[in-house]
């Protein structure tokens, strides 16, 4: 006999699906991801959470405190589905953007609290999700200078995507202890069946492909350069993880024109930061650096008060052993704008020793060769049709990483992820059309990017 009050059966969904929105958003920027999976599963197998406690300037505090209220949310989310008789025994996460790295932090809490030993992780997946900061690959001095600056331009937050800080007693910057293979984190991240991320390879301006990508390389670095190889279904959008880029037959040109192209080209790139500086910098960057100063004060006191436990919830149960050995659109915009701005370097040839390998991308359709870093003039002077003809690979350089990023990188390899490269063709501002933050025709691709995403969903 069913108990009185109690929701039918079929009105009873046992899968949890968790979305954890990014740095300055809130709810509504995931209404098409909550959309789509609602057209997808009807509502009597699939219950969604759209995590509230971190909206607006609330990201500022950092990932831990994020990932602290976000394992508070789920697990009152479950508490009331159990007294409304919804008996969860799934439970997926999608974290978008700095959402991903707090989904990997209470995913990590969900473990040590024993959640997974009654409950299956089934799929975890993120979006633009900066895995390994936001660090520019860079040894010059003005993306080095970016990387101070930035750094500190976003509170706690700040400091952990440019992997500054001293989290606790590790010593360590946050994500390379949750990068740690002997963490709470990496072991959480394991017990997903279906781990997967999205990455797009241009005009993200927030978070560039390497990062979203977890890869060493970046072969999408001259999309012109390349033909892209697009999975089969989701044609121009997301593209082939395994094989995502062919070579093209190369235009025969004199070496003097190759190097003067070459030339021309770096001088053209460098104007629209020389432009940016001189016009943004006066007005907006003074705005911006205000506004950074107000918010990290604001900050620090919610921190305070959310480790005192005055937050409204009683946090202290989440610090716990790790388990390891030894104005805001126009401040995001501003943001986004001045990190769109700096640029990547390479690992000098014969110096990639802090990567444990070099990444190469086959092709089996072209008998052509194409190098997209940089090239001496000798190099280029000696290499012909011919030299071009013989050789089946593209190689990619190595990007100027720091040595903890390449461990995370191997660590999280390790752990396994679907890389789904996406190319976002019709709008310039691809870290929000990727999920079809907002309404807007030009964010249309997003649509092919939510199918794909639904089409491995496992329910």
């Amino acid at each position: 006999m069913d108990t009185p009050g109690a929701a039918p059966p079929s009105l009873k969904p046992d899968h949890l699906c968790v979305l954890v929105h990014g740095l300055w958003g809130n709810p509504a920027h995931l209404k098409n991801l909550r959309a789509s999976l609602q057209g997808r599963f009807p509502e009597d197998q699939l219950h969604i959470l759209v995590v509230k406690r971190n909206a607006g300037s609330f990201t500022y505090d950092g990932i831990e405190t994020g990932g602290e209220r976000v394992t508070s949310e789920i697990e009152e989310t479950l508490e009331e589905l159990a007294r409304q008789g919804h008996g969860v025994k799934k439970l997926s996460i999608v974290g978008y953007s700095l959402g991903g790295l707090i989904a990997r932090y209470a995913i990590g809490l969900l473990y040590h609290k024993g959640i997974f030993d009654n409950i299956q992780a089934v799929n975890f997946t993120t979006f633009a999700t900066p895995h390994l900061g936001v660090r520019t690959p860079s040894r010059g001095y003005h993306s080095h200078l970016w990387n101070v600056l930035g750094a500190r331009t976003l509170s706690m937050s700040g400091r952990q995507l440019f992997a500054i800080d001293a989290f606790r007693d590790t010593g360590r910057p946050l994500l390379a202890v949750l990068a740690d293979p002997e963490s709470i984190f990496v072991k959480a991240l394991a017990c997903f069946r279906h781990r997967s991320l999205y990455a797009n390879v241009v005009n993200d301006r927030s978070v560039t492909y390497y990062t979203a990508g977890v890869s060493k390389t970046d072969p999408f670095v001259r999309p012109d350069a390349v033909r892209f190889n697009y999975l089969p279904g989701y044609e121009d959008v997301v593209v082939d993880g395994e094989n995502p880029v062919s070579a093209k037959e190369p235009t025969a040109l004199p070496a003097f024109t190759q190097r003067l192209s070459s030339s021309t080209q770096t001088v053209i790139s460098r104007v629209p930061t020389v432009a940016f500086m001189i016009v943004f910098i006066p007005i907006g960057f003074t705005i911006f650096v205000l506004n950074s100063l107000i918010q990290s004060v604001r900050s620090h006191q919610r921190i305070r008060l959310h480790e005192e436990g005055k937050a409204g919830v009683d946090y202290g149960e989440y610090r716990i052993p790790l388990m390891i050995r030894a104005a805001r659109q126009e401040v995001e915009d501003m943001y986004e704008n001045m990190n769109n701005h700096q640029e990547h370097e390479y690992l000098p040839v014969g110096s990639e020793e802090l990567a444990t390998s070099n990444e190469h991308v086959s092709t089996n359709d072209s008998n052509t060769r194409s190098e997209l870093g940089e090239a001496t003039s000798t190099e280029a002077e000696g290499d012909s049709m011919q030299d071009l003809k013989t050789d089946l690979t593209l190689e990619f350089p190595t990007l100027a990483l720091a040595p903890i990023q390449f461990a995370m990188i191997d660590a999280l390899d390790h752990v396994g992820f679907k890389k789904y490269p996406v190319y976002i063709h019709k709008n310039a501002h691809s870290h929000a059309a990727m999920i079809r933050r907002m309404d807007k025709k030009s964010f249309d691709e997003g649509y092919i990017v939510l199918k794909h995403w639904l089409d491995h969903f496992e329910l």
